[in-house]
């Protein structure tokens, strides 16, 4: 388990909400768990992790802000958010309640948008936006998806091709799934070998919950690929660190 690009973050966290008055003003932070319609609301296509059962979102509000994150492992919370900031982020409901937090708190200081997951059609939307604009920068490229998304997944093969994709996941029922003509790779065993063969790789953020992000971040630096991050889950981490991440649709709540 490698946390420590999620750990960078504490301490600069705490100097923005303490330079707000947020910590003496004692800010509560109300974490929970939505729905699959409070979170993504109705949309024509099925097979999302929230919809299926997988993942859950949960919502953390603070000031005036609205913060999401993915998580396997959700739950609630109520506390203040000076006790937000001593969460050990030793498992993933921890790390989980952090990122929604940051990503609310953040979106109450102005500093980050798309904070909240889109809805209804909008997943659709956002897999053509993200297709069209890697097909912008760089052509047809070869792109890896970590973490399977099948409204981008479907929206990438379209746009470069099956030849040109490859997924992984760690969902059991997913992996060795052929999907739009691609095989889903397990994510354990088969990450490295997604980024040597990618020349763009695509990252959810729900690698910072599950504690993979780093080491996988750290291959696509090292192998000298393009890094993009997406999702709302990363919003806040990508703000602070000066990662790139790609959220088209993302909300404001």
């Amino acid at each position: 388990m490698s946390t420590g690009r999620l750990e960078r973050t504490l301490p600069l966290f705490r100097q923005l909400a303490e330079a707000a008055d947020l910590l003496e003003a004692d800010v509560s932070v109300l974490v929970k768990p939505l729905t699959p319609e409070e979170a993504i609301g109705r949309p024509g296509r099925r097979t999302f992790p929230i919809l299926v059962g997988t993942e859950r979102v949960i919502e953390a509000r603070g000031g005036s802000g609205r913060g999401h994150a993915f998580t396997d492992s959700a739950r609630e919370f109520l506390g203040l958010l000076a006790e937000v900031l001593d969460l050990p982020l030793d498992r993933n409901s921890h790390r989980a309640i952090y990122l929604a937090t940051l990503n609310a708190l953040l979106r109450h200081l102005g500093r980050v948008d798309g904070t909240v997951h889109c809805r209804d059609d909008d997943p659709e939307r956002c897999g053509e936006e993200i297709a069209r604009t890697l097909r912008r920068r760089w052509g047809e490229p070869r792109v890896g998806l970590i973490g399977f998304n099948p409204a981008i997944a479907e929206a990438l093969v379209r746009a470069v091709g099956a030849g040109h994709v490859f997924f992984t996941d760690l969902d059991p029922d997913c992996i060795g799934e052929r999907e739009f003509g691609v095989e889903v790779w397990d994510g354990v065993t088969r990450a490295d070998e997604l980024i040597d063969a990618a020349d763009v790789v695509l990252l959810t953020g729900s690698t910072l919950v599950n504690a993979t992000f780093d080491p996988l971040w750290d291959r696509i630096n090292e192998r000298g690929k393009v890094g993009l991050v997406f999702g709302v889950t990363a919003a806040g981490v990508c703000e602070l660190l000066g990662l790139e991440r790609i959220c088209p649709c993302g909300r404001n709540g």
